[in-house]
């Protein structure tokens, strides 16, 4: 992991070279008031005051020089220089003016690689200057969580499977003091039937369980954390054909997600009852897979027919929410790369949000426009209520026709919320297609800073 605490530091007026940041609006009159020498040098690199354009500036000798960036992004964004901290040469920097703000984060990640399996060339530390020392410790746990989330993501279903997922929760544990609990074999199938079932057809060493962690005073306020951990889905039965396969090692972002936000919270010390959940699997074919047509039963003792063993995150989650609601929390967040109708409507960018609670709901979209994390609410809209009805079971697990295929996954899940506990479920993408400065293309952490601000602002 980047040492990222050493690439944001207080600025107590040590030597920096300055990054100029100009609006494009402003550029002109900006430019008006640079020497002859200045005006040469960008007219020659052709910096016409477009949004992203940038250039070092001379200063009276040769190691005198600036930065200059074009943005437009407003002060608020994380990712306003972030662009900077990926081109520039190796040394320490400062803002020629205005404060910082959220910037640091982008700067932080901007110097991150995931480098598990190609080398990297080298790169000397950016070292960035703050007048907002108060702001350090939280980006930099905020960076190193986002990173977390990318780097799990990025891995090989090869190197990630149930078991190394239990091994990140019992590091985690192990950091912060929490309690870790696992349960698997005869104690899943007994207590967690779908979860066993889903998982069934994998082999020994990548054996179904779910991940228990608890921390904080047992008389605080209880919040679940679940994260669906499908470390490979393969479709099962109902076999996905290989383009949609090529990035199912991502099936685990929603655990990546959780397990990023549990250690936020206890990293910080939030004044809550953590209770984090993990059904690990991974969705396999063999002799032992669940077939389409099986009824299922679950820890809620309800039935599920399944429809297509390819709708198994759904059912992992349905056990792991009734193991939540039984603890009696006073909030469910819940994480997912859960449909692909999700990506239809909304895109890569934007995790669709599910909640029962319009305090809730108001309070995560909030947050996530405040820090640039956005989400988008999509309907539990009851009338759809009915495509899950089945003839021999109380449910289906994927209704015919594909229509409106997030808000029926998202429906399906709410059966296993208790009545009157307030839920929110995101349904993202965990993955970036296209790249942008600090933000590569690959694993992606979305959504998750929408929820700490949530979770930081109730109960910080």
């Amino acid at each position: 992991m980047t040492d990222f605490a050493a690439l944001l530091q207080p600025d107590r007026g040590q030597p920096a070279r300055t990054i100029e940041v100009v609006r494009p609006e402003d550029y002109a009159t900006w430019l008006a008031g640079q020497p002859p020498r200045t005006r040469a040098l960008l007219a020659a690199a052709q910096v016409t005051g477009k949004a992203g354009n940038r250039a070092i500036l001379p200063g009276d000798d040769p190691e005198q020089w600036s930065a200059l960036l074009v943005c437009d992004e407003p002060e608020s964004s994380p990712w306003r220089i972030a662009s900077q901290s990926e081109v520039l040469p190796e040394g320490t920097y400062r803002l020629k003016s205005g404060p910082l703000g959220a910037a640091g984060l982008g700067w932080l990640l901007g110097q991150h690689r995931f480098d598990r399996y190609k080398k990297v060339d080298p790169q000397g530390p950016r070292v960035l200057l703050t007048g907002e020392p108060a702001r350090i410790e939280e980006t930099v746990r905020l960076a190193a969580a986002v990173a977390k989330v990318r780097d799990l993501v990025n891995l090989g279903a090869s190197d990630l499977g149930p078991a190394e997922l239990e091994g990140e929760a019992e590091a985690l544990a192990a950091r912060h003091g929490a309690t870790l609990t696992v349960t698997r074999g005869d104690a899943l199938a007994q207590g967690y039937p779908m979860i066993h079932t889903v998982g069934a057809a994998a082999t020994r060493e990548r054996a179904p369980r779910l991940i228990e962690l608890e921390w904080g005073a047992a008389d605080a306020p209880r919040v679940a954390i679940i994260g669906k951990g499908v470390c490979f889905d393969s479709g099962g039965l109902d076999l996905k054909p290989s383009s949609a396969m090529r990035l199912m090692k991502k099936d685990m972002g929603g655990a990546a997600h959780a397990l990023a936000l549990a250690e936020l919270v206890m990293a910080a010390g939030l004044k809550l009852r953590l209770h984090l959940l993990i059904p690990a699997v991974e969705n396999a074919v063999s002799a032992a897979a669940f077939r389409p047509g099986d009824v299922l039963r679950t820890r809620a003792r309800l039935t599920v027919e399944n429809t297509n063993t390819d709708a198994e995150g759904r059912l992992i989650l349905g056990d792991a929410l009734t193991k939540a609601g039984e603890a009696k929390p006073g909030l469910i967040l819940d994480f997912a790369t859960l449909t692909g109708a999700a990506r239809v409507a909304l895109g890569p960018d934007l995790p669709a949000t599910f909640a029962n609670d319009e305090t809730l709901a108001a309070d995560l979209l909030a947050a996530g426009e405040a820090v640039h994390d956005p989400l988008w609410r999509l309907p539990l809209w009851r009338g759809y209520d009915e495509m899950l009805k089945s003839d021999i079971a109380d449910m289906v697990n994927a209704p015919d026709g594909g229509f409106a295929g997030s808000i029926t996954a998202a429906l399906f899940l709410q059966r296993f919320v208790p009545a009157g506990t307030p839920w929110a479920h995101l349904d993202t993408f965990a993955w970036r297609p296209t790249p942008k400065p600090a933000r590569p293309k690959g694993g992606e952490a979305l959504g998750l800073r929408a929820a700490w601000e949530v979770l930081k602002a109730r109960f910080g």
